[in-house]
């Protein structure tokens, strides 16, 4: 079948301290031999999949989906107790000889398979969990439609049958196996990584494989991407274990040979068994996944009788709201700015959204559960104010709903809402109990090995004492913007980091002159950007219309020496990925301000009698402003830092614009400008008010000329460059998230538009 090759048995960095690949090296260097394909089979998780299938698309190499799943012995309800903690490739032994996991390589042939994985998964997790998350044949059976199996590594069933046991238990086990996936959809694994058992054992899986005749399948156990990379991955071994490098009785992997090797090397290795060679290009051209994204999948809200959908009720809620908030009869503006919203809502689908968010808020309410007033972009809408899921007026602040909700991109709304900390964990009860147990999860997050940490970790499992990997870390470039520098730019100057590489200076004149800089360096470059653990995100839930498995694979993992079935239940993709699903995510923020709110006017009603309503409490209050602008701002959210409370002092708020524009100044943005400070002199009169054009004022004039807000821009674009403020809103997006190519892009309209309406 030719002389390429594809790899179907490749960790990534979601095998986490364990796999040293990142992603898109993996699938580059795929991609640079000529690879038409290739696969992932992280250990016992899904993680990376989606990363993975869009790194590869990007490319034009075809994905392979799949995962290298952990077996019990028998049942994934067994837990025997393990009789040695050292560490190998099945977790070491039990009692009868058994391990306490064996390994699996599935790989999905459709989208049949892909769902059926995502099931195995998930299921692994949730009632398999034990060291490991573990499936059984029970589980194979039930899920092995579409999947494609091979009888694995020397972690197998099959291999530990065969040097336990016998050939003719291993025969057995890969009979099963057959017997569960088929017999084109069974592969006798083999593999050469120059390792005893593996040469003893290789002839004997041929017997087998004509034994019950089953095709071969060759593969290289990857686990980094380059040979070289070896020592990066021997240290990411020993930061999983504790370890140190020079201890001779460790975890480790024999050899250097666990990498993505060429196309030729694997032909040369295997040139005795071709079609084992041939059949990685067989499974390749028949495993075809095709997984959407960009669809807005939202779950049904359960409506009241007598509304035919989500958009009539939705209206009807709306306008309800709308007359408590601003009389009756409505302004005309309103009712023109909440029929332009509501259309535009219906129109991109979103109807449903806002009543499941408006049902959460209020379910808050109803329950004396404190909910914060509303931030972010969701402020810029008049619905959602009306819905009390924001309280703040958006006509009464000119507030923008395009900033919020832009009819020219279709994305989903975002609504972060707050909630007193107490009360998170209830609220996410309640919308299971609204929507389903098994339609509602907390989002993955992974943690990632930074540079400094990378130095640190290297110096350890090197073994230089602690003052060498401290000495290094602290010879790198400070955070700038709120970014590390990597070490690959503190050594070599690359573009967006020349501040960091600047600022290098003394790391490079180590490396160059002190050996165990260097060596400390280079297995840091190795460690550096891989992940180490997943968590859970602090804020986001996803909420489905069918069963999360539906679309993605779940875990469970059990916390500080609970039961499993009281761990939280979390999705396997992170939240960006979760939302290219087209999934509703939500943020359920957890706000201790709130807490320390709910508390103090419980104690005033306690001690003082007084029923007071800190909702309507006015905002033109003398002492409050005289308190702030002493900068007794301590324990104030937002205002309590010690730079803050000396521009809260420079600048002498005595209005509540100057609070919020306190709150916008204080960024990494404005202040790399001086912004805040021009602010603070100009309000006080310390400098005079400039404005970019005289037609600007009528804009610009309530922030002294500065466009300290993104609707400033918005509004600047749509009277200078004659942009609608959908489209002024993509203007926006290209300037708060710093995307070059976007500024490029909007750059040329905005000169053109300039031009047009005789301001060029």
């Amino acid at each position: 079948m030719g002389d390429s090759f594809v790899h179907l048995h490749q960790h990534t960095e979601y095998s986490m301290l364990d796999g040293a690949a990142r992603i898109t090296d993996g699938v580059a260097a795929a991609a640079q031999d000529g690879q038409p394909a290739i696969g992932i089979t992280d250990h016992g998780n899904m993680y990376g999949v989606l990363d993975f299938y869009k790194a590869c698309n990007k490319v034009g190499v075809k994905p392979i989906i799949g995962f290298e799943a952990y077996m019990a012995h028998d049942s994934r309800h067994e837990r025997p107790p393990r009789r040695s903690k050292k560490q190998d490739d099945s977790g070491g032994e039990v009692d009868g000889g058994k391990k306490l996991y064996y390994h699996l390589t599935l790989l999905a042939e459709n989208n049949t398979g892909y769902k059926n994985l995502i099931q195995l998964s998930s299921r692994a997790f949730m009632e398999g969990y034990y060291y490991k998350p573990r499936l059984d044949w029970e589980l194979l059976e039930s899920h092995s439609e579409g999947i494609i199996a091979t009888t694995g590594c020397l972690g197998g069933h099959v291999l530990q049958s065969l040097m336990n046991e016998g050939f003719d238990a291993a025969v057995e086990k890969a009979a099963r196996l057959q017997d569960i996936f088929g017999r084109d959809n069974l592969f006798v694994e083999i593999q050469d990584h120059g390792i005893p058992e593996q040469t003893t054992t290789n002839p004997d899986l041929l017997r087998i494989a004509k034994k019950i005749n089953a095709p071969l399948l060759a593969t290289n156990d990857s686990h980094y991407v380059h040979r070289n990379d070896a020592v990066a991955h021997d240290a990411l071994l020993c930061v999983q274990t504790g370890s140190l490098i020079s201890d001779k009785d460790r975890f480790r992997f024999h050899g250097d040979e666990h990498y993505l090797k060429s196309a030729e090397e694997m032909r040369y290795l295997f040139r005795e068994v071709e079609s084992a060679c041939d059949n990685t290009l067989w499974i390749a051209e028949r495993a075809n996944v095709e997984i959407q994204f960009g669809d807005a999948l939202l779950p049904d809200f359960p409506l009241p009788e007598g509304f035919e959908d989500d958009t009539a009720y939705l209206r009807q809620l709306t306008f309800e709201g709308a007359r408590l908030r601003w009389g009756d009869p409505l302004p005309d503006e309103v009712v023109e700015r909440l029929a332009y919203e509501l259309k535009v809502i219906a129109d991109m689908g979103f109807s449903s959204y806002f009543l499941i968010t408006w049902d959460l808020i209020k379910h808050a309410r109803d329950n004396n559960i404190r909910v914060g007033p509303g931030r972010g972009s969701a402020a810029g809408c008049a619905v959602a104010y009306t819905l009390w899921i924001t309280d703040l007026d958006p006509i009464k602040y000119d507030l923008l709903f395009e900033r919020f909700l832009n009819p020219s991109r279709i994305s989903m709304p975002d609504i972060d809402m707050d909630f007193d900390t107490r009360y998170r964990d209830e609220m996410i009860r309640y919308a299971a109990e609204r929507y389903g147990r098994d339609h509602v999860a907390q989002i993955v997050t992974f943690s990632q090995i930074k540079a400094r940490n990378a130095v640190r970790d290297a110096a350890r499992v090197l073994g230089y004492p602690y003052a060498v990997g401290d000495k290094v870390a602290k010879a790198m470039p400070p955070l700038i913007m709120g970014r590390d520098t990597p070490l690959e730019a503190c050594l070599d100057k690359k573009p967006k980091y020349e501040e960091g590489y600047a600022m290098a200076a003394e790391l490079r004149s180590m490396y160059e002159t002190e050996p165990d800089v260097k060596a400390v360096i280079d297995v840091a470059r190795g460690l550096e950007g891989l992940r180490r653990s997943d968590g859970i995100h602090a804020a986001a839930v996803v909420i489905t219309k069918d069963p999360l498995t539906t679309y993605l694979p779940i875990q469970r993992k059990p916390e500080g020496g609970k039961p499993i079935e009281e761990a939280p239940v979390v999705t396997q993709y992170e939240m960006g990925n979760v939302e290219a699903l087209g999934l509703l995510k939500m943020d359920f923020l957890g706000l201790r301000n709130l807490d320390v709110m709910s508390d103090t006017l419980a104690l005033i009603k306690k001690t003082q009698d007084i029923d007071l309503d800190i909702d309507n409490v006015s905002l033109e209050d003398a002492k409050t402003y005289q308190l702030l602008g002493r900068g007794d701002t301590i324990g104030v959210f937002q205002l309590e830092g010690t730079a803050m409370r000396a521009l809260v002092r420079s600048l002498a708020p005595d209005k509540f614009k100057d609070v919020a524009a306190l709150v916008a100044l204080y960024r990494p943005g404005p202040m790399s400008v001086n912004m805040h400070n021009d602010y603070a002199d100009i309000k006080n009169g310390r400098k005079p008010v400039q404005y970019f054009h005289e037609d600007a004022e009528e804009l610009l004039a309530d922030t002294y000329g500065l466009m300290i807000y993104q609707e400033s821009v918005m509004r600047v674009a749509q009277k200078f460059a004659g942009y609608s403020l959908a489209e002024a809103d993509n203007l926006r997006k290209a300037c708060g998230k710093k995307i070059r190519e976007l500024m490029a892009k909007e750059r040329a309209g905005f000169v053109e538009g300039v031009e047009k309406t005789g301001y060029g």
